[in-house]
């Protein structure tokens, strides 16, 4: 079973490629590859802010 990534790991990665890409870090070889999990981690934040968004908004409609 794939272990699922939380919010705050997604966004560590998501920072780590981003600071290697501003850096030169990262080769042209594995460019691809990297923008590919980049954007993985991006829809994993972003489902992750619409849950919790849905979540906030049921709660405060039962207030």
């Amino acid at each position: 079973m794939e272990k699922k990534e939380t919010y705050n790991e997604a966004i560590t990665n998501l920072q780590e490629i981003y600071d290697d890409l501003e850096a030169g870090k990262i080769e042209v070889d594995v460019l691809s590859e990297k923008v590919q999990e980049a954007a993985r981690l991006i829809k994993i934040c972003k489902d992750k802010l619409y849950r919790v968004d849905e979540d906030v908004k049921k709660i405060m409609e039962e207030i």
